[in-house]
């Protein structure tokens, strides 16, 4: 199949009455691919969000049809969970997984990759986490986010990792608990995120020297000087070393709140974030049968975790 680009207007719908008309490329996007390609890897559409234009969080990267989602990596590790403690009672321990951590800052992979965007918690947080959030997330590391090895004497952490062969008189498998549960499952999952992750991150860092990200940049950069800020990239604010501490304090604020205007005024976070998908899509062709395959094994190991919790397998 031969992709044509393709211009749709989406309407949508932000908060308050405007309604925005915004034409979005798709041609990047869509999973178009080129000839002798049809049915491979690069014709997968990214999963659906329901798209603002105004809010980057919304925005859908190509590699994200790759990626597992929030769901299945969620079902992947409390089925590997089951495995390890099922192994762990084999050996005589007592061993229980960490609880989850409470969601803090990004909602999805591209909310806050290209900067911030919430005028509303850069008023109150500069380029800080909700506080609310932060203090949660601080609340259950103090509680202790750890695998609970509970008296054993840091047993249970050589039973994971099969740093021992034998525990209480019984053979560890190889690999530890932790390896078993992964063959079980048929892998530990690292394997689809990494493969995908790397087009990801190769892309974003490419996509910085696209002839329209690098002019959006100097724009940015100069609108900011007359505001009286002096950075050359949009994440050289959010990542200035006197925004570091715990408190957020009025400069942070004051720059955070520039810096949104400055990135509004010439969509920097857009203009980026197209350069990036149309670099994804590339990559995405290019590694077309290396992702069919990644993402064959991702939805059996998916369909074999949920089997694990069900209690059919």
């Amino acid at each position: 199949m031969e992709c044509v680009g393709v211009r749709q207007v989406l309407r949508v719908r932000p908060k308050g009455r405007a309604v925005l008309a915004a034409a979005l490329v798709l041609g990047a996007a869509t999973g178009c691919s080129s000839a002798g390609q049809e049915g491979g890897a690069a014709s997968q559409p990214a999963p659906a969000r329901s798209f603002d234009a105004a809010d980057p969080a919304t925005w859908t990267l190509p590699i994200e049809a790759y990626l597992p989602s929030e769901g299945q990596d969620r079902q992947a590790a409390k089925a590997k969970e089951l495995l390890i403690a099922d192994c762990m009672k084999d050996l005589g321990l007592d061993w229980s997984p960490a609880p989850d951590l409470p969601d803090m800052g990004p909602k999805t992979l591209t909310d806050w990759r290209y900067g911030i965007h919430d005028a509303a918690l850069a008023k109150k947080r500069g380029y800080k986490p909700d506080a609310a959030e932060q203090a949660a997330y601080d609340k259950a590391m103090e509680a202790g986010a750890l695998d609970e090895d509970a008296g054993n004497g840091g047993t249970a952490e050589a039973a994971l990792r099969g740093s021992r062969t034998e525990i209480n008189g019984k053979a560890v498998p190889k690999g530890g608990c932790a390896g078993r549960a992964a063959s079980r499952l048929g892998s530990d999952g690292t394997e689809f995120s990494e493969a995908a992750q790397r087009i990801g991150n190769d892309a974003f860092v490419r996509s910085k020297q696209d002839p329209k990200v690098v002019a959006v940049f100097r724009e940015w950069s100069s609108c900011m000087k007359d505001s009286g800020y002096s950075y050359k990239e949009p994440l050289d604010a959010s990542d200035d070393p006197r925004f570091s501490a715990p408190d957020v304090s009025g400069l942070e604020i004051s720059t955070a709140l520039a810096d949104l205007a400055c990135r509004k005024r010439h969509a920097v976070a857009r203009t980026w974030f197209d350069a990036e998908s149309a670099l994804q899509q590339q990559a995405i062709e290019k590694n077309a049968e290396n992702l069919d395959r990644i993402k064959k094994s991702r939805d059996a190991m998916v369909k074999k975790a949920s089997s694990l919790l069900a209690g059919t397998a």
